[in-house]
């Protein structure tokens, strides 16, 4: 199941409910009338709608921990070995050189340039 589409209403629900709460504030600021919805409060609904932000930022930060689980390295899945296997392959890809414009010179492509 894709998990951004369920990230994305978390966020639209989240911040209705903010904005919602802002207008029922400034309705309870201004008149006397006290309106609710549902029989939340203005601050009810702040208060739900920074839950539904919080977990949505919570599920990001997981769906993107767990898609790079593998090139973080450190303790979880294979990202010491997948370093390590990095390092080795780079160590042994020969080295590519590039002509100087004097001939009969070769340099390093890795290796600063004289000027």
């Amino acid at each position: 199941m894709p998990v951004l589409p369920l990230i994305d209403l978390l966020i639209l629900l989240g911040w209705s409910s903010v904005m919602l709460a802002v207008a029922l504030k400034a309705i309870w600021m201004t008149t006397v009338y006290r309106p609710t919805v549902l029989s939340l409060t203005p601050q009810d609904l702040l208060l739900g709608g920074a839950v539904l932000l919080l977990f949505a930022l919570t599920l990001a930060a997981r769906t993107w921990v767990k898609l790079n689980e593998g090139r973080l390295g450190g303790t979880y899945g294979r990202g010491e070995q997948d370093l390590q296997g990095r390092w080795a392959s780079e160590e042994a890809r020969p080295s590519l050189t590039a002509v100087d414009e004097r001939p009969g010179r070769a340099v390093r492509a890795s290796a600063p340039r004289d000027a």
